[in-house]
């Protein structure tokens, strides 16, 4: 029984695509580790561990929104023919370099 058409579903997501994301994330991180230095040089060690809580807990939301949105960018959906769902599903195992893909 057949309900409709057949999809291909393909992820095109590398790992340089969200390099700018972990690099600009990074550099957070760091801004806040040396926020945190500098307010424990000054004898307030209970402000200098707010305030990195406060930017990682601040700039996570951010980041897996950027992470969330960069994948769903890379989805891909096809309408895959009769023909080519049944060639496809009985092929050999995709290679390490092509593209994630299944049929739906």
């Amino acid at each position: 029984m057949e309900f409709g058409n057949k999809y291909r579903f393909t992820c095109t997501l590398t790992f340089g695509d969200i390099y700018g994301q972990i690099i600009a994330w990074l550099v957070i991180l760091f801004i806040s580790l040396a926020t945190s230095l500098a307010l424990m040089g000054a004898r307030q060690p209970v402000v200098a561990l707010a305030t990195v809580g406060l930017i990682l807990v601040l700039s996570l939301p951010f980041l897996l929104f950027a992470f969330v949105t960069t994948l769903f960018n890379h989805i891909e959906f096809e309408a895959v023919e009769a023909g080519q769902a049944e060639t496809s599903s009985s092929a050999s195992p995709v290679s390490s370099t092509a593209p994630a893909q299944a049929l739906i």
